[in-house]
């Protein structure tokens, strides 16, 4: 299965699909928050907050922790990633550039999303985004990858070449 994920043409095409679709939804998300007339976060934080106690909490006490004193304070911090996170990832998705590293960045929202207490399509949009990290550079054959991370290997090993150089001297 991973050889199939990571080499294989019809998974890089049905691949290409999920990227899409997963950045829509981040897309599509992120656009209506920025075109709303002011997204703000803190609101969302505090039901996330409110709901880290009773019997059976939907938010982890540490998490709520770190919701209280991280980001409630710099809840206009937080609005402004969100937003422009989800535009971003989206954009990286759809376009299939840097897809590893947008899935990536997608994860961290949408695993941040479920710690606060909110299930909607996140859990969906979860498992279809760790097939497309498994899968690698396949993930963006069709997509921008294709021409963008020849790119990005050449200027490291250049960086690692010029690092040894520097380092015997």
């Amino acid at each position: 299965m991973l050889h199939f994920l990571r080499k294989n043409n019809i998974a890089a095409g049905i691949l290409a699909v999920i990227r899409i679709y997963l950045g829509y939804q981040f897309i599509h998300a992120g656009f209506e928050k920025l075109t709303s007339g002011g997204f703000d976060a803190s609101g969302f934080l505090k039901g996330a907050i409110a709901s880290s106690t009773g019997e059976h909490p939907a938010v982890q006490g540490w998490w709520a922790a770190f919701l209280e004193h991280v980001a409630l304070p710099n809840a206009d911090l937080f609005s402004f990633l969100v937003q422009w996170g989800e535009v971003l990832v989206g954009i990286a998705l759809i376009l299939g550039l840097l897809t590893n590293f947008a899935t990536l960045m997608g994860l961290v929202m949408n695993f941040s999303f479920l710690f606060s207490g909110t299930v909607s399509t996140n859990g969906q949009m979860i498992l279809l985004a760790f097939f497309v990290l498994v899968a690698g550079a396949n993930a963006g054959k069709f997509g921008l990858d294709r021409y963008a991370m020849p790119y990005v290997h050449n200027y490291i090993a250049t960086k690692r070449h010029h690092k040894k150089d520097t380092a015997i001297v």
